[in-house]
């Protein structure tokens, strides 16, 4: 025998409309204690924007004008494979690439910190690239320990 079934179409006590299950509106994966889980390409924007600002202020006035960019893919290949940044000394501009950085590190560890690293050296390469340094002389204080 068939039983029926109520369905209240009314909005509910919390504002909104019941589904025809009576269950209400979803809410997020997360839930509301946890934090919003940030997507890979906010992290790497995040890092980039980090350790740019750090260089910056270490070297204010040779980065002033440099603007950094973040694309997914170089729009071809090179000699060495796929590029990871490209340096416009001309526009003082530095494109980074997100995909080759991320997926073809081949970390020891692949973890969140290890990653991190990765994605910094890769913007202390491209600034070091552009000011015609060597990676170790941007921040040779941040590496004495004693």
């Amino acid at each position: 025998m068939a039983r029926s079934r109520r369905v209240s179409h009314a909005p509910s006590p919390r504002g909104g409309f019941r589904n025809r299950h009576g269950r209400g509106l979803r809410s997020s994966v997360t839930g509301p204690h946890l934090p919003v889980l940030r997507t890979r390409a906010e992290t790497f924007e995040g890092t980039v924007a980090e350790t740019a600002d750090y260089l910056r202020g270490l070297w204010p006035e040779d980065l002033a004008d440099v603007s950094f960019e973040i694309a997914g893919i170089p729009r071809a290949v090179g000699q060495a494979g796929l590029d990871r940044w490209w340096v416009d000394q001309h526009a003082k501009r530095i494109v980074l690439y997100r995909l080759p950085i991320e997926r073809l590190s081949h970390l020891h560890v692949d973890d969140e910190s290890h990653q991190r690293m990765y994605v910094e050296s890769c913007v202390f390469r491209a600034v070091a690239e552009l000011l015609g340094r060597d990676p170790w002389d941007l921040a040779p204080d941040r590496f004495r320990h004693f």
